[in-house]
């Protein structure tokens, strides 16, 4: 070969993922076998040592998991071999634990856990995110379960394809794309929620609802008031739609490791992430996409994308719902002048790569993709937003 002469060979492969998210209730249970099944999905002929993570604040509202844990593993005994139990420190701020990472990395280890060994995640969106790091990077993949215990994880969160830890003062600034090996969503454990925590994947249903199917929408808008009042039949409803709605979306869209710039399932995140690193995490994550789907659905009002009447039924449904939609936080501005919240555009863009592209609702059910906001629009959509909830506090 001449040394001028360059040779260049093409690697190319596909890789096809499959795992099952199950709705069920009371996984624990002595007859259930739905864990069993699971586990034996990757080998029938042995014993499947399992390690398991529990949120601390699950453990709290579950006082007899662990040892129903025990009981199930032992009462099984010649399927699963339960390694270990750790509770762990839930809530937003586990995803900045980096000693925790580093502990729970050691102990896999020390229980000799292998890529045919399996991690199981009990908790809300923050614990199965660390969890979900934490797997990908031993051995560079344990077999993770998701048992995810919020609305907000069961459809949303708890059945993608990625895991995140907060840094650098962002959301998510560092993860992988790891997809689970299952998801099982026990209803049963919803029913301990806080409100908070209740209503946190209502907001996520809206979104999706608002871009991608309108009839769940019009149940959306229909059941509000009942799901403020906690209806378990009409949660689990909206939870079974809406992780369908997003499976189907990772499944078909052709990008489900978002190598391009647009990413519609976050529609409405774009000021929500920023809102929620600007209150230093008091606002979660539900609350902070509420906001963020009223902000953006008033500027496609503005843009002639959504009538009027189109933006008042998202407004009253997510409001029915018991939404707050303006923080103080989102007036916040810099020593400049500029609103603090704007700096999410950019961030958002850098987090996707290429250019800015934000998903908007095209009438409801339907969606656009724009690669500019005109700041005056969003300026104005926010003086909206705290006017309409300064007349309902004086109301």
């Amino acid at each position: 070969m001449d040394e001028n002469e360059t040779s260049v060979y093409h690697q190319s492969f596909a890789v096809e993922y499959r795992y099952p998210v199950h709705f069920v209730r009371d996984v624990f249970a002595p007859q259930s076998s739905v864990l069993l099944e699971t586990l034996d999905q990757g080998d029938t002929r042995k014993r499947h040592r399992l390690f398991v993570c529990i949120d601390s604040g699950v453990a709290a509202s579950h006082p007899s998991l662990t040892r129903r844990i025990k009981d199930y593993c032992h009462e099984h005994d010649q399927r699963v071999e339960l390694v270990a139990i750790e509770v762990v420190q839930g809530g937003e701020e586990v995803k900045g634990n980096w000693e925790l990472v580093k502990d729970l990395m050691i102990a896999l280890g020390n229980h000799h856990l292998d890529r045919h060994s399996y991690v199981c995640a009990i908790g809300g969106g923050s614990v199965l995110d660390m969890m979900g790091f934490v797997a990908a990077l031993v051995h560079r993949g344990l077999r993770l379960i998701r048992m995810p215990t919020t609305v907000l994880a069961q459809n949303d969160a708890g059945v993608g394809v990625k895991n995140g830890m907060n840094e650098h003062g962002k959301k998510n600034f560092i993860g992988t794309f790891s997809p689970p090996f299952a998801v099982i969503n026990d209803f049963s454990f919803l029913s301990t929620l806080s409100d908070e925590h209740w209503r946190g994947g209502i907001a996520e249903a809206f979104k999706v609802a608002i871009i991608k199917d309108r009839d769940f929408f019009d149940f959306l808008a229909h059941k509000a008031v009942v799901l403020n009042q906690r209806d378990q039949g009409a949660i689990e409803e909206l939870t079974r739609r809406c992780a369908i709605l997003h499976l189907d979306h990772i499944g078909s869209n052709g990008d489900p490791f978002e190598y391009g710039s647009a990413r519609p399932l976050d529609f409405g995140h774009w000021s929500a992430h920023k809102l929620e690193a600007l209150s230093e995490y008091r606002i979660s994550h539900g609350a902070a996409v509420a906001t963020g789907i009223a902000l953006d659905s008033y500027y496609a009002m503005k843009k002639d994308l959504l009538t009027r009447a189109e933006l008042s039924r998202i407004l009253a449904g997510l409001t029915a719902t018991g939404f707050k939609l303006w923080y103080p936080e989102m007036g916040d501005r810099r020593a400049s002048g500029e609103l603090a919240i704007l700096e999410g555009l950019e961030e958002f863009r850098e987090h996707l790569g290429g250019k800015l592209t934000i998903t908007l609702p095209h009438s409801i059910g339907r969606k656009v993709e724009v690669n500019h906001l005109n700041q005056e629009f969003v300026e104005e959509g926010l003086f909206y937003l705290r006017s309409q909830a300064a007349s309902s506090q004086v109301g």
